[in-house]
Formats: structure tokens, sequence, C-alpha cells
């Protein structure tokens, strides 16, 4: 039985290695499209019709439930898709929802209506496609008012992280925290809108100091998915874990190994 976890590369490793450790009965088949990463400058069609391919390979590989580990393929594909139909006894669930409920303080499917919240400056960093889409917005607002949310696209910082280049990823990242702070001065809390992001999430929370609690997806994702388990326990498939990928799997099995200190061996998809 296994849960497939989808991302356009590695980003979606910080939310595997998370769901791991919450639900270490569960085996998770991650699927990385390397060879068309990284989604977050690419078009809407171009991103649903990637996202959907991704998808149904594993849901052919028995993962009746997949997540979408990349919040630019939840951002442009996932209500196209929801919205489209999904087969029979299958899911694709987003990483978005989980993070919102976390930042407007609501438990897992609390669908009251939208109401007031602590925090009310947000600070959205993310993809150029997932700021485009303006998704976060129109989930947040689903929950609370009166948030005032700016975005900043982090151009570059994905690809360097793919590369491995973690000097030049800190160095975006600062400049795109300071290109933040020159349109919301006082951020109180930081969203970042990427599951690359949190691999450098020590950098964003420096730059953007200690009196601004950052919000990343691994670990709300994770109790999320578990508590999804426990109400839907028909959705573990019969699929098997392992990691498989469209790019070259010894260039992303190192690149993996390297992320998460452990070895990560990569099949092609």
């Amino acid at each position: 039985m296994a849960v497939g976890i989808f991302d356009s590369g590695l980003g979606g490793l910080t939310v595997l290695e998370a769901a791991q450790s919450r639900l270490p009965e569960v085996e998770f088949l991650y699927y990385a499209d390397s060879a068309h990463a990284p989604y977050g400058v690419r078009d809407a069609d171009d991103i649903h019709g990637l996202t959907r391919k991704a998808v149904g390979e594993l849901w052919d590989r028995g993962c009746d439930l997949v997540i979408l580990a990349c919040n630019t393929a939840s951002a442009a594909a996932l209500r196209r898709m929801q919205e489209a139909g999904v087969p029979g006894g299958k899911r694709v669930l987003g990483v978005f929802v989980p993070l919102i409920e976390a930042l407007t303080e609501r438990q897992w499917g609390d669908n009251s209506p939208p109401r007031e919240v602590e925090t009310k400056h947000v600070a959205l960093f993310a993809t150029p496609a997932t700021v485009s889409s303006r998704a976060f917005q129109r989930e947040l607002a689903f929950r609370a008012i009166g948030v005032d949310v700016e975005a900043q696209s982090c151009g570059g910082v994905v690809d360097a992280i793919e590369e491995g280049d973690l000097i030049l990823a800190e160095a975006l990242v600062r400049s795109h925290v300071d290109a933040l702070r020159r349109k919301m001065p006082h951020p109180q809390a930081a969203i970042l809108g990427c599951t690359h992001y949190p691999l450098m999430q020590d950098i964003f929370q420096d730059a953007l100091g200690a009196d601004v609690k950052v919000f990343s997806q691994g670990r709300l994702v994770a109790d999320s998915l578990a508590d999804y388990l426990v109400r839907h326990p028909d959705m573990l498939g019969t699929g098997s874990g392992g990691f498989v990928t469209t790019g070259d799997p010894t260039r992303v099995g190192q690149r993996a190994t390297q992320f998460l200190r452990r070895r990560i061996a990569f099949e092609a998809a």
C-alpha cells in the first residue's frame, strides 16, 4: 500500500520526510518530474498538462491517493483537475489548505464562514506561477477576513536548489526578502509557498527576523494527511513505495541524497 507524492523536482522531499516521520507504517511513492522542472515559470495550461500526466501515472502504479507536494501544481492545476472529475476511488489533494488552516487557527476540515484572525499582515514567498494564480489569497478568503497578503515572486530560487547551488539560493532568498520588506516592512507571518523553500527555511527566518513566524508545509501537510487517512483508510492504495523521476535518476538521486543527508536512489519513471 502506498500514497503518491508528486513534485516537479526535489522540493516535495520536505513533505515526504515529514510524512514518513509522522506515518512510519505507510509507504510512499515519490514522483519527481525533474525533466520539466521548474514548474514555476510555466503557464497554467502547461502546468496542468504535466501535473495531470504525472498524477495519472501514480494512479496507474496503485496510489489511490496522490498529494501534490508542489505549490505551483496545487495553485495552477488542482482545482481544474477536481472540477474535470477524477476516476472512481482515486483522490488528489494539494498542500495549500493545511497551511492556511494553521495560519487561521482552524481545525482540519473546518468550513465555517470566514472570520477575523489575529495575524493581519502576511508575506507570501512563492514561484511566479503561484503568485500570478492568486490561489493562496483565494483559499485564504474562504477562511479569514481582513488579512493583508503581500506576495513576493522568488525567481531563481528553485533553479538554484535543483542545481545544488545553495550559495546562490541563499543570496536570492535574502534579495527576495529585502524586496518584500520594501513593500511590507513589518509582516507578522511569512508563508513559504513552495515546498523547495523549507530547504532554506533558516535563511528565510534569519533574513525576516525572529519576530516573524515562518510557516512551511512539511509537518502541517503530514499531520493533515494522518487525519485524512484516519477518516479514509480505504485510500491507502495497493502500490509499493520508492522514488521515480522523469529526469536522470543518478543525478536526481545525488541531489536528493545531498538534501536529505541519507542515500536516496531514484528509478526512471
